[in-house]
C-alpha cells in the first residue's frame, strides 16, 4: 500500500513538472514549431514583399514595428525558425541557437533588438526563398512574408564583395544592378564618407568638403539606376565603396573593393617609344610619297622638253625641203643651163 501511494505521488509530480516545462517553453519561446507551421499555413491573403539581390550583398528585412514588453517576434525560413526576440530581450536567438543542428547561415544573421528586423550578411544563392515574420502579442498576431531572390554573379566577381581593378587615368562605373524605384533611397559611401545620394528625382553629389577635396567634380550619378561613375580615377581612389539601398520594407547593402593600379615607368617608356616609331614611320611614308611625286613631275617635264626640241629641229629642215619642191621645171632648167655654162667657161680658160 505504501509503495502504491509512493508511485502515485511520483507520477503526479512528474506530470506537474512536465506541464510546467511545457507552459514555460510556450510562454518564452512561443508555440511549438508544429504549431507555428500550422499557424503559418493557415494564414491566407498575406502580401509578399519581393526582394532581389546579388550574391555577396547584405539585406535587411524590416518588421516596421518597435518591440515592447509583450511582443514576440519570430523569423522563419522554409518553416524553420532562424531568429527570435522578445520585448523584454530575455529570449534572443539566431540560427543554430534557435534550432540545434541548423547551420545554414553560420553566423551571417543579425537581429535588431529594437525593431526585430533581420539582416542576412554575405547572402548566397542557397538563401533564396520565403522568409516569414510572425509578430505576436496578447491582442493580435501579424504575419509578413518576404520572397528573397539571390542572383548569381560571375565566378571572377567573388562572393563577399565585388572587386574592381582599373588603371590610373581611366574611368570606372559601379553598377547598382537594377532600375531605381521612385521611393528608394540610394546612398554611396567611400571610406565612411557620404559621396552621393539619390531619391526620387533629387540627387546630390559631394555635399561634404571631404568629398569635394578628394574627387573634384569627377563623380557622375545615373539618375535611372543610381550607378556611380568615377572619372579620371587616381590611386588615392582605391578602397571600399558601399551602396546602401533603403525602402520601407527592406534595405540592401552592396560593397565594392576598388583597386587602382599606377601606370609604371616601363609602360610610359613603351608608349613613348611606340609614339616615336609611329612618327618616324609617318615621316618616312611622307618622304617616299613626296619623292615619287617629284620624280613623276620631273619625268613629265623632261618628256615635254624632248618633244619641244624635236619640233624645233623639224621646223628648221622643213623650209629647205619645201623650197626645192616648190621650184618650177623652168627654174630647174635654168639652173642646169647655168651649171653647164659655167663648166664650158672653165674648159676654155684652161685651154
Amino acid at each position: 500500500m505504501v509503495l502504491f501511494i509512493y508511485l502515485f505521488f511520483y507520477c503526479l509530480t512528474l506530470i506537474l513538472v512536465c506541464t510546467f516545462m511545457y507552459i514555460f517553453v510556450c510562454t518564452t519561446w512561443g508555440e511549438s514549431p508544429a504549431a507555428d507551421r500550422d499557424f503559418l499555413k493557415g494564414v491566407s491573403g498575406v502580401d509578399i514583399d519581393r526582394v532581389s539581390v546579388m550574391e555577396g550583398d547584405s539585406v535587411t528585412l524590416h518588421t516596421g514595428v518597435k518591440t515592447n514588453q509583450q511582443e514576440k517576434i519570430r523569423w522563419y525560413f522554409s518553416d524553420t525558425r532562424i531568429a527570435q526576440v522578445t520585448g523584454d530581450l530575455r529570449n534572443i536567438c539566431t540560427d543554430v541557437q534557435c534550432n540545434e543542428g541548423t547551420e545554414r547561415f553560420r553566423g551571417r544573421l543579425k537581429l535588431d533588438h529594437q525593431t526585430g528586423s533581420l539582416s542576412i550578411m554575405n547572402i548566397r544563392n542557397t538563401d533564396s526563398g520565403l522568409y516569414k515574420l510572425l509578430i505576436s502579442n496578447s491582442n493580435f498576431d501579424t504575419e509578413k512574408i518576404f520572397s528573397v531572390i539571390v542572383d548569381d554573379v560571375p565566378a571572377a566577381g567573388g562572393h563577399e564583395m565585388k572587386r574592381k581593378t582599373v588603371k590610373e587615368g581611366e574611368y570606372l562605373t559601379l553598377h547598382s544592378d537594377g532600375v531605381k524605384k521612385p521611393n528608394d533611397l540610394k546612398i554611396w559611401y567611400f571610406k565612411d564618407i557620404l559621396i552621393a545620394e539619390i531619391t526620387g528625382d533629387q540627387s546630390k553629389i559631394c555635399t561634404v568638403d571631404q568629398c569635394k577635396e578628394r574627387f573634384r567634380d569627377r563623380l557622375k550619378l545615373d539618375h535611372q539606376t543610381g550607378s556611380l561613375t568615377i572619372m579620371n580615377i587616381t590611386n588615392t581612389d582605391s578602397g571600399l565603396y558601399i551602396l546602401q539601398i533603403n525602402s520601407s520594407r527592406f534595405s540592401i547593402i552592396k560593397t565594392f573593393s576598388v583597386t587602382v593600379t599606377a601606370v609604371t615607368d616601363s609602360a610610359v617608356a613603351a608608349a613613348v617609344v611606340a609614339a616615336v616609331v609611329a612618327a618616324v614611320l609617318l615621316i618616312a611614308a611622307a618622304g617616299v610619297i613626296y619623292c615619287h611625286h617629284r620624280r613623276s613631275v620631273q619625268g613629265k617635264q623632261n618628256e615635254k622638253r624632248t618633244q619641244d626640241n624635236d619640233e624645233e629641229k623639224g621646223g628648221e629642215r622643213q623650209p629647205f625641203i619645201r623650197a626645192d619642191k616648190e621650184k618650177s621645171p623652168e627654174g630647174i632648167n635654168n639652173t642646169l643651163k647655168d651649171s653647164a655654162g659655167g663648166a664650158a667657161m672653165m674648159q676654155v680658160t684652161t685651154h
